[in-house]
């Protein structure tokens, strides 16, 4: 696998998953990690194939998924269990398992069904699953560390569904997007340009909105859809970056980026209700998401509300707070946001396994943390203490970060 601070995608053509997967296949992904995360979740039923075409003169990567003959309509609850069975790396297995809760909470919208009952017909079709997972592996395969995206080109007209002929944009790409506050445009063309899967992928895989960033070039691909359009190359690009090194020259901080932070004061809520907020909160797209003790007139105790978001989430993440809690006004400013470069790897404790998150500053290993769900997981299946499983879970981890220091 190799190693990407950071990834931009251009989806003013729109977006879907072939198109997503041929791009960063296209930029250099390995087929057959992908191959593998696919075989993992359906065996034998799923054939990845790439080739190189032309879309309105330019060249791109195509990916052809190849299913079974039969392909069984699929619910949220059985594609979740499949996908928590399989045999893949554990970011892998999250951003897939994001991008179909996406799914399933848009489709569940539109229908009026409760999400575990959602039956996905297309998206949850072996093709689909194909995309989804494949793209996942492609973008860890890559080792990006974030991405942003242009807002989406639509499209227009009228589409093909399970439910008959329906308009486009089709209502679960409009709920998808509106659900996280993103940008759009129709784009022009008088067909579907972004899919349900399409919208779900960029969603889950970028964490804001707007032109390329500046960062030093290491490269790029083309992935194109399945019609050649006479006026515009029907394609998804993605361009890899990293921070330019003449600036770290400059200043040791990490890059910033332009950042919102929503407060919100709150001394009436129910407190069994905070939890559900903030998770609430961080499944549209937050930063981060925090309580602050304070004393307010006439000393009542109450919380401060702050929320961590890009910009473009901002309107979402004020729905959901004056909607939630019991706020009747939030204070909203702008700040910079710096971060380190981070990755996900595994360390053993016994026989289980703990995510650990590595942080790097300016190439060097600068912390290391277990994850703590998986640290708690891993003592309850060996039957052993917490404290005891963390303890072992720090020292596999500190292990880690020699090893990686010394190879840094």
């Amino acid at each position: 696998m190799s190693t990407v601070a950071s990834a931009w995608f251009d989806c003013s053509s729109g977006a879907s998953g072939d198109m997503l997967l041929g791009a960063l296949l296209d930029a250099g992904a390995s087929v057959a990690a992908v191959r593998c995360a696919v075989e993992a979740v359906a065996p034998g039923d799923i054939r990845i194939r790439a080739e190189k075409v032309l879309r309105c003169g330019l060249s791109a990567t195509k990916v052809h998924v190849d299913t079974a003959t039969r392909t069984p309509h699929r619910t949220w609850h059985s594609i979740r269990a499949t996908l928590a069975e399989a045999a893949l790396p554990e970011p892998v297995r999250e951003r897939a398992q994001s991008v179909f809760a996406r799914l399933a909470r848009a489709e569940a919208a539109v229908h009026g069904i409760p999400v575990d009952d959602v039956h996905f017909h297309e998206v949850g079709a072996l093709d689909a699953i194909g995309d989804v997972v494949g793209t996942c592996a492609a973008y860890h395969d890559l080792g990006i560390g974030s991405a942003t995206a242009t807002p989406i080109a639509l499209g227009s007209g009228r589409a093909r569904s399970a439910h008959g002929e329906i308009p486009v944009p089709v209502p679960a790409v409009l709920r998808l997007l509106a659900d996280h506050g993103a940008p759009a445009r129709s784009g022009g063309s008088p067909f579907e340009m972004c899919t349900p899967t399409g919208a779900a992928l960029v969603l889950a895989l970028c964490a804001g909105w707007g032109p390329m960033p500046e960062f030093r070039l290491l490269g790029g691909g083309v992935g194109a859809g399945t019609r050649d359009l006479p006026d515009t190359p029907n394609v998804v690009r993605v361009v890899l970056g990293a921070p330019d090194a003449s600036r770290d020259a400059r200043d040791d901080s990490p890059p910033g980026t332009d950042a919102m932070v929503l407060d919100a004061n709150v001394d009436d809520l129910d407190p069994r209700i905070w939890p559900h907020v903030l998770a609430r909160l961080m499944e549209l797209g937050a930063s981060d998401a925090w309580l602050t003790p304070i004393l307010m007139k006439k000393g009542r105790p109450a919380h401060t509300l702050s929320v961590l978001c890009v910009p473009s989430v901002l309107p979402a993440v004020r729905e959901l707070v004056l909607t939630e809690t019991s706020s009747i006004g939030t204070r909203e400013y702008r700040v910079t946001k710096r971060e380190l470069e981070r990755e996900i790897t595994t360390v053993a404790v016994g026989t289980a396994t703990v995510r650990v998150k590595v942080a790097r500053h300016l190439g060097r290993v600068v912390n290391v943390q277990p994850e703590y769900e998986d640290v708690a997981a891993a003592a309850e299946h060996l039957g052993i203490p917490l404290k005891t499983a963390l303890a072992g879970s720090i020292a596999a981890a500190e292990g880690l970060a020699e090893d990686k220091r010394a190879g840094s």
